[in-house]
C-alpha cells in the first residue's frame, strides 16, 4: 500500500473487531464519500466473526480490506517508475543514462526483473582511470564485442556483414608511435586479440591487417583506401570507422564493456515490507546514493529511494473508529497520519497525533450510532446496505437496546436506520444473534480473540474477552478448553489477569471465567459457582459494567510484583 496524496483514507476499527467496529467503519467510510467526496474505504485489522460476516452477506456488502500493518515501509515510500539497465548494456550507455536523468546510481536487472547490481556514477568513473596493477599491460585488456565498440564510437562497420555480439577479451593498442615501436608492442600479445586504433596511416593499417589483428579502428573521421579495404576483407579483419580522435576513441572503447563486468553484490537492498525505522538505521552511515526495493518473495525490483526520500516519508491516512488507544489500534497507527477518531468508549491509553485531528467521542451505545448521527446532522441518508450495517453495529453493542450502555439517542437512531434498511428489528436481531455460536464454531483460543481487549489499571495488565451466546450450553461444553486458552493469554501476552465474559443474550446474564493472578480472582465478589467461574447476574456490558468493576477491584490491590 503506497500513500501518495491521491491514495485513499482507510477507516479502520480495533484489533479483534466486533460487529460495531466493522459496521461503523463501513458506515463512516460511506459518510466521508457522501459528505466530502473523499476516497474513503473501510478496513479491518483482524478476522471478522461469524455474525459480522452474516451481516455483510445480508447487506450484500464486500468485506473491508484486511490491513494488519500501516507502518511506512520500503515499498510505500520508494519511487516506482524506475529507469533500469540490463547486464548486457555497456558501461557507456549506463553512464549516459545517469547523466541524462541526473542519477548518481542506476539499478541493473536480469531477464526476470531481479536486481543484480547498483553501479554508481563514481564507480563507473573509475573505469576511465588506469588501475594500479603492477602489470603495465593490464589496462589494455577490455571485454567487449564488435557491436558494443561500434555503438560506443557512434561508428560504422563497412565489412559487408553485421557486427558480432559475442563478448571477448581484447587488447586495446593505440598506434601512435613509429612502425617499429608499434610492431614491437604487438609482439607481446596474440595478434588475433589486438584492436588497433589508428588514424590516417596506411602503412600501419596494412601492417596490422597482415598481422591478422582482431579489428582495425580508424579514428578522426578518416577512411581506408580501396586497396586496404580489399586486403582487410581478404584477411577477414573487420574495420570500424569513427569520427572521434584516437585518444577519445580509446576511452570510449574501454567504456564499451558490458555493465555486468562492473557489478558487485556489496550494496544495500531492502525487502518491500522493511519498516522505516529499520531502513533509517541501516542507511544512516551508508554512502550508497540509491537503494533498491525488492519483492519479499521473488526479489524483483519494485522501486528505489535515496536518503532524501527519507526526510518526509508519505504516511498512511487513517480514521480510527470504535477505539481511541494505540494498544487496540492497527499495528503502525502511531506512525500513520491519523485524520479522525470516532468512538464511544472511555478515554485511555497513549493516543497522540502530530497534528490536530477531529476527535468525536459520544457516550452512546455504539460507534454506529455516532456515524448515523453524523448522517442526520448533514441531512444525508445512508444507502440501504450501509443502513443495514449500522443497524447491526448498534444492535450488537446495545443487545438490541437492552444493554445498560443504551441511551435515548440509540433508541431514536435505531428505528430511523431500520426504516432506511427496510428491516424488522426484532426479526433481524433474532437472525443476527442466531447466525453463529462462537463457542461452537471456533476453537476456544479463536473464540477468545474474536473480541478481546487489553487494559492497564493501577499497573495491572488485564485482558477481557466477551462472547455473546444464545444460552450457556456451549460454554459448559468448552469450559476446559477456555480455561487452557485463558492461561495461554496470561502467559503469551504477559498480562496479570485474563477473563472471558460469556453473555447469555436471552436472559441478560453472564458467566465470568478467569485466569491469572489469584489476588485479583480472590477479590472478585460475585458468586463463585466453580473455581475461577463467577455468576454475574444482570451483567452484559464489558464497557459499562465489567471493566469498571474490575478497575475498582485492582484499584484496591497493591501493584503487582
Amino acid at each position: 500500500m503506497s500513500v501518495p496524496e491521491s491514495d485513499p483514507i482507510f477507516v479502520i476499527g480495533h484489533r479483534n473487531p466486533d460487529a460495531d467496529a466493522i459496521c461503523s467503519a463501513i458506515g463512516y467510510a460511506a459518510f466521508l464519500r457522501a459528505s466530502r467526496g473523499s476516497d474513503a474505504r473501510a478496513a479491518c485489522c483482524g478476522e471478522m466473526n461469524t455474525r459480522t460476516s452474516w451481516v455483510l452477506d445480508y447487506a450484500k456488502v464486500d468485506a473491508p480490506k484486511l490491513i494488519m500493518d500501516v507502518r511506512p515501509t520500503a515499498v510505500t515510500m520508494c519511487r516506482k517508475n524506475v529507469i533500469t539497465a540490463r547486464r548486457e548494456d555497456t558501461c557507456l550507455s549506463v553512464h549516459r543514462k545517469m547523466l541524462a536523468h541526473g542519477f548518481r546510481s542506476l539499478p541493473v536487472v536480469d531477464e526476470e526483473g531481479c536486481i543484480v547490481g547498483m553501479p554508481s556514477l563514481q564507480e563507473l568513473a573509475q573505469l576511465f582511470l588506469p588501475s594500479e596493477a603492477s602489470d603495465e599491460d593490464a589496462n589494455r585488456y577490455v571485454r567487449t564485442s564488435e557491436a558494443n565498440i561500434v555503438a560506443a564510437l557512434d561508428g560504422s562497420f563497412p565489412n559487408g556483414r553485421e557486427a558480432l555480439q559475442e563478448v571477448e577479451t581484447r587488447v586495446l593498442m593505440v598506434a601512435g608511435s613509429s612502425m617499429g615501436t608499434t610492431q614491437s608492442r604487438m609482439k607481446r600479445f596474440p595478434h588475433s586479440s589486438v584492436m588497433v586504433l589508428v588514424g590516417d596511416r596506411p602503412d600501419v593499417q596494412e601492417m596490422a591487417i597482415r598481422n591478422g589483428v582482431d579489428c582495425l579502428i580508424i579514428t578522426g573521421g578518416f577512411q581506408v583506401d580501396d586497396a586496404i579495404m580489399a586486403l582487410a576483407r581478404h584477411e577477414n579483419v573487420p574495420i570500424i570507422y569513427t569520427r572521434y580522435d584516437t585518444a577519445s576513441a580509446a576511452q570510449l572503447v574501454r567504456f564499451s564493456r558490458p555493465i555486468a563486468d562492473a557489478l558487485h553484490d556489496g550494496f544495500l537492498r531492502f525487502a518491500a515490507k522493511t519498516p522505516l525505522k529499520e531502513i533509517l538505521a541501516q542507511t544512516h552511515d551508508s554512502h550508497q546514493p540509491l537503494f533498491p526495493v525488492v519483492d519479499d518473495d521473488t526479489g524483483k525490483l519494485l522501486g528505489v529511494f535515496s536518503k532524501s526520500d527519507l526526510v518526509d516519508v508519505p504516511r498512511a491516512k487513517i480514521v480510527l473508529v470504535d477505539h481511541n488507544e494505540f494498544a487496540q489500534a492497527v499495528t503502525g497507527a502511531d506512525e500513520a497520519e491519523i485524520l479522525e477518531v470516532i468512538d464511544h468508549h472511555r478515554l485511555s491509553g497513549n493516543l497522540r497525533t502530530k497534528e490536530p485531528v477531529r476527535f468525536i467521542n459520544e457516550p452512546v451505545g455504539s460507534t454506529s450510532t455516532i456515524v448515523a448521527m453524523m448522517f442526520r446532522l448533514q441531512k444525508l441518508e445512508p444507502d440501504r446496505a450501509t443502513a443495514v450495517c449500522l443497524c447491526a453495529g448498534l444492535i450488537s453493542d446495545t443487545l438490541n437496546l437492552t444493554s445498560p450502555t443504551t441511551t435515548g439517542t440509540d433508541r431514536e437512531i435505531l428505528p430511523w436506520l431500520a426504516g432506511i434498511a427496510g428491516i424488522d428489528v426484532a426479526k433481524f436481531t433474532s437472525e443476527f444473534f442466531s447466525a453463529g455460536s462462537m463457542l461452537r464454531d471456533k476453537p476456544a483460543a479463536a473464540a477468545l480473540e474474536s473480541d478481546r481487549k487489553e487494559f492497564e489499571e493501577n499497573a495491572w495488565r488485564l485482558s477481557i474477552s466477551q462472547i455473546e451466546e444464545l444460552g450457556l450450553d456451549e460454554f459448559w461444553k468448552q469450559e476446559k478448553a477456555l480455561r487452557e486458552a485463558l492461561g495461554n493469554v496470561v502467559r503469551l501476552r504477559g498480562v496479570h489477569f485474563a477473563c472471558v465474559l460469556v453473555t447469555d443474550i436471552t436472559r441478560h446474564d453472564s458467566i465470568l471465567l478467569t485466569a491469572g493472578s489469584e489476588r485479583v480472582i480472590g477479590a472478585i465478589e460475585y458468586p463463585e459457582i466453580e473455581p475461577g467461574v463467577f455468576e454475574l447476574k444482570g451483567v452484559v456490558s464489558r464497557k459499562k459494567q465489567l471493566f469498571p468493576y474490575l478497575s475498582r477491584v485492582v484499584a484496591k490491590l497493591t501493584a503487582p510484583a
